[in-house]
């Protein structure tokens, strides 16, 4: 197990600071209950439009529902299944899309979701645990192995589990997993008062 801590041009959280998307899992490790309820705490007292709490997970346990995770596994990307496969949970990120009592749309789910995943992640992260979130799924299959209705939004999957040391990783893999962690200066993405000239 390897630490990554973010090199920030300004001191942050240390909780900010160490989360980072690893990908070496100990599959041998089971994430308890207590931590399940834990992460599931955290993602549902994330803000949201309206209070509307759009966010919906799926989660699949290998180590207690293993057909479940199975069918989550198969949605995954090939490059993604080569190191998802030692992850205890499988958590499928989705949203209802419309508001509760307006019977309209709701835009803003994919903002709501996102910070609720993300405090699902930080929690991981003060847990001890490791999160991965992944846009390299199939929602098509996702949605057809677990029956979600057309009114459901899928996002992500999100791989979570215990570190584990990298020699279960591909060489690719391991190249990846030792590659500094880096951002984009702040200038190009935070403006202030003003948008910036093209």
């Amino acid at each position: 197990m390897i630490q990554k801590p973010a090199d920030t041009e300004q001191d942050i959280d240390t909780l900010l600071a160490e989360r980072w998307s690893g990908r070496a899992y100990d599959p041998d490790l089971e994430v308890s209950e207590e931590h399940i309820v834990a992460l599931t705490e955290a993602a549902r007292w994330a803000p949201s439009c309206s209070g509307e709490e759009p966010w919906r997970y799926l989660i699949c346990n290998k180590f207690t529902d293993k057909a479940a995770w199975d069918k989550a596994f198969d949605s995954l990307m090939p490059g993604n299944q080569t190191w998802a496969q030692h992850a205890p949970l499988l958590i499928l990120a989705a949203s209802v899309t419309e508001f509760r009592e307006k019977d309209k749309d709701n835009p803003w789910v994919g903002h709501d979701t996102g910070a609720a995943s993300l405090s699902l992640c930080l929690q991981a992260t003060s847990l001890g645990l490791m999160s991965h979130q992944m846009g390299g799924y199939d929602p098509d299959k996702m949605r057809a192995a677990f029956n979600i209705p057309d009114n459901i939004r899928l996002w992500s999957m999100i791989a979570i589990g215990h570190p584990a040391p990298l020699d279960s990783l591909t060489e690719e893999q391991m190249e990846r997993e030792l590659k500094p962690r880096q951002r984009r200066p702040l200038s190009e993405q935070f403006f202030r008062g003003k948008w910036p000239a093209a």
